[in-house]
């Protein structure tokens, strides 16, 4: 739950979702129909204008198959409590102590944020249910101080939610947990939502805040791969800013225990859930798994794609034309990027017969919103890797309008075309595109 003050939302951030864009969004039904996804909303967004639109935004999502579980925060809802009645709390977000008074204000707030997701999922007619599915401890003693009422999840009723889920129920948890004697013990909600996305082997968790995205040395971070994030939380925490934390730290716990991705959402812009969801570029943060793992062979679903994703660049003579038909017989060449089962980038790695410890790097195309953020490096490195795995002690690349990306930022040398294998060297010279030989000696 953030401490820092609301930002006003800016004209410039409004939908970007049309109803033209259908087409685009059905794309991704296939992909998300059946997924779990686990969507927390901080208590501050409870409270925002634009509250309803986002239960709107939750209808579509199960009208498309999405399985959808809620989480919500309490924390502003609690802090105003506590200034209503002049009661001075302990935590606001339950990552720190808990007294029995502030326990006593978040059962309060609880409730009332409970029922008012409760009745605007009735208004889009959801069935939904407040439950009781989470176990915890007391978080005990950390570092000489007594955390009192503060808990931990021990243990979350998988099958009880998941019936519910089949149900077409909707399961809606407060950051209230009930210990082994029953009596409420108060949970930070990034936490639980971690918690129920690995209990629930959900693909992703949405974190609806009133900041535009990750918030990392003054920037808004659109995307960052977890092993960036868990070395700067561990080495430069600082860098984060303060109401980031909480979500960096439990987005990486949820990522190291299966969670494919994690998103940070500005909740008060209209749209902003769909937008983000539906849409290649998203409108938050997004963290993700180990760089490579978003990186796969392809396959002939992907042909078509794979044969839009070029055309600029064919038209731009950047890439020799291709036809779907000539991408689909070398497909296996082929290893495309996805960021959120989305392909954003592609790469081609052949291999020769009678070069057999020599392979080249082609077709190298990244769309151009992912420039200058380390993607086609990371297809180049992968294909290197790749080729040293079959043998390959070097690796080439033809490039005419590129190779200054190859030499500068991956370590390639130009070179004469002479090392070319011979059926090479003759569709070389028969192109007439007159392209720079590069080489890369593999350690």
């Amino acid at each position: 739950m953030s401490t820092s003050p609301p930002v006003p939302v800016s004209s410039a951030q409004a939908t970007t979702i049309k109803p033209t864009d259908l087409r685009g969004i059905l794309k991704y039904v296939p992909r998300f129909q059946g997924q779990i996804f686990v969507i927390a909303i901080d208590g501050s967004i409870v409270a925002d204008e634009n509250f309803g639109n986002l239960l709107v935004d939750v209808a579509v999502l199960r009208s498309l198959g999405i399985k959808i579980v809620l989480v919500h925060g309490v924390g502003h809802q609690l802090q105003e409590l506590a200034d209503l009645r002049g009661v001075t709390i302990t935590n606001a977000d339950g990552t720190g102590v808990t007294d029995p008074a502030t326990l006593d204000l978040a059962i309060r707030a609880s409730s009332r944020v409970s029922h008012l997701m409760l009745e605007g999922l009735t208004q889009n007619a959801l069935k939904a249910v407040l439950t009781n599915a989470v176990r915890a401890l007391p978080v005990g003693i950390i570092k000489g101080v007594d955390q009192q009422l503060t808990g931990k999840v021990e243990r979350i009723d998988r099958d009880f939610i998941g019936e519910l889920i089949e149900k077409q129920v909707v399961p809606i948890f407060s950051p209230l947990a009930f210990g082994a004697d029953g009596r409420s013990l108060r949970v930070n909600s990034d936490l639980l939502a971690a918690e129920l996305a690995e209990a629930l082997h959900a693909t992703k968790i949405i974190y609806l805040t009133p900041q535009s995205g990750l918030e990392i040395g003054g920037d808004v971070r659109r995307d960052i791969s977890v092993d960036a994030l868990r070395t700067i939380l561990r080495d430069h925490p600082d860098q984060i800013a303060e109401w980031s934390r909480s979500k960096a730290a439990h987005a990486v716990k949820a990522i190291e225990t299966g969670t494919q991705r994690v998103h940070i959402v500005d909740g008060r812009v209209f749209d902003s859930l769909l937008n983000e969801i539906f849409s290649n570029e998203g409108v938050g943060s997004l963290v993700y798994g180990n760089d490579y793992q978003q990186i796969r062979q392809a396959t002939k679903r992907d042909v078509r794609h794979i044969y839009n994703l070029t055309r600029n660049a064919v038209r731009r003579e950047e890439l020799v034309h291709r036809t779907q038909l000539q991408i689909e017989k070398s497909i296996d060449q082929y290893f495309v990027f996805e960021v959120d089962e989305n392909i954003i980038a592609c790469v081609t790695l052949a291999y020769y017969a009678d070069k057999p410890k020599l392979a080249e790097v082609g077709s190298l195309y990244v769309v151009p919103f992912y420039h200058n953020r380390g993607v086609g490096k990371k297809m180049v490195e992968y294909a290197c890797l790749q080729a040293k795995e079959r043998g390959a002690d070097t690796v080439i690349a033809l490039s005419t309008q590129n190779f200054g990306f190859f030499s500068n930022v991956c370590g390639f040398q130009e070179a004469d075309k002479d090392i070319l294998p011979e059926a090479r060297l003759k569709s070389y010279e028969d192109s007439g595109r007159n392209a720079r030989v590069l080489v890369k000696a593999l350690a």
